[in-house]
């Protein structure tokens, strides 16, 4: 299967440009071959250092612990359930139509 490589200046392929039998393929240039193998090394190099934790177990969780991280979570849920309307029953709606029953 031969893939036609075409001139950008020149009429475009016909249907999806980038797929099918009559694609547009750029050219593979030196310089686009040396910006690929850097962006390959950087990429590289940031998962070597992704590869070790920057913190230990016990410093990863006393440090939010220090912030009070969970406090704040905490007081926020509070106070957004003290905005909200309370919860009410059956049958608390319900409580006037209760009637004694004399005959208990």
């Amino acid at each position: 299967m031969r893939l036609s490589v075409i001139n950008f200046f020149k009429k475009s392929v016909n249907g999806h440009i980038f797929r099918g039998k009559h694609r547009l393929v750029k050219r593979v240039t030196p310089r686009s071959t040396a910006s690929l193998i850097r962006e390959y090394e950087q990429t590289e190099a940031n998962m070597k250092l992704l590869l070790y934790p920057y913190l230990t177990r016990e410093q990863s969780s006393g440090h939010a612990k220090e912030l009070g991280k969970k406090d704040q979570i905490v007081a926020r849920w509070r106070e957004e359930q003290l905005k909200m309307k309370p919860h009410v029953t059956i049958a608390e709606r319900l409580a006037h139509l209760e009637v004694k029953n004399v005959w208990d």
